[in-house]
C-alpha cells in the first residue's frame, strides 16, 4: 500500500543518460570480425562474395585450411582430380572436377572425440549455375553425416556453416557432396573447431549475461531539495514478469481440469494452442464454424495473464485439410480460403502476439499448387490488414535440429521468408521466424543447431523456437535442457514455446508431469529454467548520495523505496529491456530516482 506521508507525495522517476549497447544489432550481413569468442558467429552471412571470407578459429583441427601449402593435408575423396587454383588477388582454394558420383571431392582425416561439439566453417562456389554443397563426415563404420549445406553460385561465395555432436570417439574423413556431378566444388577457407561440453556451457552462459541482462543505476534524491540525495535509502526489487517469453503448448483438455490450469497458470506466461484454432478444428463440416473450444481456451489465458501465440491460419500439408476442403475445386478452395482467413484473424484481432499464418511452407505447398505460387505470400499480406499488431511467423520444422533436411535448411528458409515479405504490400509486416525444434532421442547436435541460428539472424527478423520437444530417451531431460539453454543464450532468439505438458493432457512424447501433475524429470528441468531465468527478489541500500545500482534480467518489476528516516514508502513499476529504452515510472512521490543502464562489461 502506497504512503500517504507529504514528505513521499510525489515521488517521480526520470531517465537519466542510458548507455547500452544492443548486442543484437552486432548480426548482420557485413563480414566483420567474430566477437564473443568465435562463439556466436555475427559474420554469419547469407552473402554471395566476389571474395571468400575470412577464416573461422584459425582453421582450428583442420590442416592446411587456406590451401597455402597447396593439397598438403587433402585427398581426393572417391573418383575425379584435385587440384588447387589461384586467383588474381593471388588467393587459393581447392577444386574438385571430374566428378563422378556426389561425394567425389576432397577430404580430411580428423579425429572426433565423444561428447564434443564440433563448429565448421567453409566458403564455397561451383563451376556453374547454383547447386547445394554439403559438408560430409564419414565416420569409422562407413557412416555418411551432414553437417550443413549452403546454396553455392557461380562466381561468388558462399558461406556453409554447420557442424556435429561426435557420439563417440573415432577417427572420420571431412569432404564435400553435390548432387550434380558435372559442376566443380571450389572451396576455400575450411574450419572445424571442437569444444567440449563444459566450453560449450560457459559460452551459453557468458551470452545469457551479455544479451539477457543490464546493469542498471539508480540515484534516489529528492526533488524539492535541487538534487540532494536520498542516502541510505531502503530499496526492494521484485520482478513481476520475465522479459523472456518462455511458454507451453496448452490443448482442450485445460478447459476439463482445475488441477491442469493451475499447473499450467503457476509456471507459464506463454502459450500456443496445439490444435484450437486450427481450421480442421474450428470447421469440421463445411460451412459450421465453431469457435467454442478456442474462444474458452482464450478465455482462460487471458484471465491469468498468457499471451498467445496464433497457430495456425493455414497448413500447406494436403493431409491436414479439412476434409471438405481436399477435393475442392480451385474457386471454391480459394472461396473457402478466403472466408477462413478472414473469419479467423478477425475473430482474434488485437487478441494474439503473433499468427503462423502459413504452416511448414518449405515442405508442402497445396495452396501454391491449387491457387498459384503466390497463394501464402497473399494470405500475409491479407492477415495484417485484418489485424496489424501480431507479429507473422512462418513455421517451419527441421531447419534447426536435422541436417539432412535439404528443403528446411536455414539457407532455404531465409530465401523463402525473403519471397514472402518482398511481395508487394508485404514489405512493412513484422515478419517472424518460427522453427519448431522437434528433436530426436539422441544427443541433440547444438553445433548445428546454433549455427543454423546464426544463419537465421542474419535476416535480423526475431526467431522464436515454437513448438521444442525432445523424443524420450535415457537423457531426454538433459537433451531437453541443453537445447533450451542454447536457445535462451543464443542473441537471435526471442522467445520458446514448448510443446509439452502434463500426461493428463496427452503429452506422451515431452512429459512434464505424470496423471496426478507430480513433475517428471523433464519437469524437474523446465521449473528448474523457470526460476533461473527471473531475478532474485532484490535488497538494496542506496549509499550517502543516494546511489545503488543492480545487474537485472530483462522483464517487468516492482520497485518499493523506503525513506529511512520516516520510514514511509512507495512502490511502482519498471521495465528493464534489451535495447536500453527503459520505461521507468514512479508518481506521486516527491523526490526523483535516475536510472543509468550500465554495460555490464568494459
Amino acid at each position: 500500500m502506497r504512503d500517504n506521508n507529504p514528505m513521499f507525495a510525489n515521488l517521480t522517476l526520470q531517465k537519466f543518460h542510458i548507455l547500452y549497447l544492443n548486442l543484437g544489432s552486432a548480426i548482420s550481413g557485413q563480414i566483420t570480425q567474430a566477437v564473443f569468442n568465435d562463439y556466436y558467429d555475427p559474420s554469419a552471412t547469407t552473402q554471395c562474395l566476389a571474395e571468400p571470407g575470412s577464416l573461422m578459429y584459425g582453421g582450428g583441427v583442420i590442416l592446411n585450411p587456406e590451401f597455402v601449402h597447396g593439397t598438403d593435408g587433402w585427398t581426393a575423396f572417391g573418383q575425379g582430380a584435385i587440384e588447387v587454383r589461384v586467383l588474381h588477388t593471388n588467393n587459393r582454394f581447392m577444386v574438385a572436377r571430374n566428378r563422378k558420383r556426389p561425394s567425389d571431392s576432397f577430404s580430411q582425416k580428423v579425429q572426433l572425440e565423444e561428447g564434443t561439439f564440433y563448429a565448421f566453417s567453409a566458403w564455397v562456389q561451383v563451376s556453374q549455375g547454383s547447386e547445394t554443397v554439403a559438408v560430409v563426415f564419414q565416420t569409422r563404420d562407413g557412416e555418411f553425416v551432414r553437417g550443413g549445406s549452403v546454396v553455392a553460385e557461380q562466381g561468388c561465395w558462399s558461406l556453409l556453416k554447420g557442424g556435429i555432436a561426435a557420439n563417440s570417439s573415432s577417427p572420420a574423413d571431412v569432404l564435400f557432396e553435390s548432387k550434380n556431378t558435372s559442376t566443380e566444388i571450389w572451396v576455400d577457407n575450411v574450419a572445424l573447431q571442437p569444444f567440449s561440453k563444459g566450453q560449450w556451457r560457459n559460452h551459453q552462459e557468458e551470452s545469457i549475461e551479455k544479451v539477457r541482462k543490464s546493469r542498471v543505476r539508480f540515484q534516489i534524491t529528492y526533488a524539492d531539495k535541487r538534487g540532494l540525495g536520498v542516502g541510505g535509502a531502503n530499496v526492494l526489487i521484485k520482478q513481476t514478469k520475465p522479459g523472456f517469453p518462455f511458454g507451453c503448448g496448452m490443448n482442450f483438455h485445460i478447459l476439463e481440469s482445475a488441477d491442469y490450469q493451475n499447473w499450467f497458470a503457476s509456471r507459464f506466461r506463454f502459450t500456443t494452442f496445439t490444435n484450437a484454432m486450427k481450421w480442421y478444428t474450428t470447421e469440421e463440416e463445411q460451412g459450421q464454424e465453431n469457435y467454442t473450444v478456442a474462444d474458452a481456451m482464450v478465455r482462460f489465458a487471458q484471465g491469468n495473464n498468457i499471451s498467445i501465440r496464433g497457430h495456425n491460419v493455414f497448413w500447406d500439408n494436403q493431409k491436414y485439410q479439412p476434409d471438405s476442403v481436399k477435393t475442392l475445386s480451385p474457386d471454391d478452395l480459394r472461396r473457402a480460403a478466403e472466408k477462413r482467413i478472414n473469419s479467423v484473424v478477425s475473430r482474434y484481432a488485437g487478441e494474439l502476439i503473433a499468427w503462423d499464418v502459413v504452416n511448414e511452407n518449405l515442405h508442402f505447398s497445396f495452396f501454391e499448387d491449387n491457387l498459384g505460387k503466390d497463394a501464402s505470400s497473399m494470405y500475409y499480406s491479407t492477415a495484417y490488414k485484418l489485424d496489424p499488431t501480431p507479429r507473422m511467423f512462418l513455421n517451419e520444422y527441421n531447419t534447426i535440429e536435422y541436417s539432412e533436411d535439404e528443403k528446411a535448411s536455414p539457407g532455404n528458409y531465409k530465401k523463402r521468408l525473403e519471397e514472402i515479405f518482398s511481395y508487394p504490400g508485404n514489405e512493412d509486416i513484422p515478419a517472424g521466424i518460427g522453427v519448431q525444434g522437434h528433436f530426436g532421442p539422441g544427443q541433440p547436435n547444438l553445433a548445428y543447431m546454433r549455427s543454423s541460428l546464426d544463419i537465421l539472424a542474419t535476416t535480423g527478423v526475431p526467431i522464436w523456437l515454437t513448438e521444442v520437444s525432445v523424443d524420450p530417451g535415457v537423457n531426454q531431460a538433459q537433451y531437453l535442457e541443453e537445447v533450451l539453454r542454447e536457445a535462451y543464450s543464443h542473441p537471435g532468439v526471442e522467445g520458446i514455446i514448448m510443446f509439452a505438458g502434463p500426461a493428463y493432457a496427452g503429452f506422451n512424447n515431452t512429459m512434464l508431469a505424470d496423471m496426478n501433475f507430480n513433475n517428471t524429470p523433464t519437469g524437474d528441468i523446465v521449473d528448474k529454467l523457470i526460476q533461473e531465468w527471473k531475478s532474485e527478489d532484490l535488497e538494496a541500500c542506496a549509499d550517502d548520495g543516494g546511489f545503488f545500482s543492480a545487474t537485472l534480467l530483462h522483464g517487468e518489476y516492482e520497485i518499493t523505496i523506503t525513506d529511512p528516516v520516516t520510514n514511509s514508502s512507495s512502490t511502482s513499476t519498471f521495465e528493464v529491456t534489451k535495447d536500453g529504452s527503459n520505461i521507468i515510472s514512479l508518481p506521486h512521490v516527491e523526490s526523483i530516482v535516475k536510472a543509468t543502464r550500465q554495460l555490464l562489461w568494459n
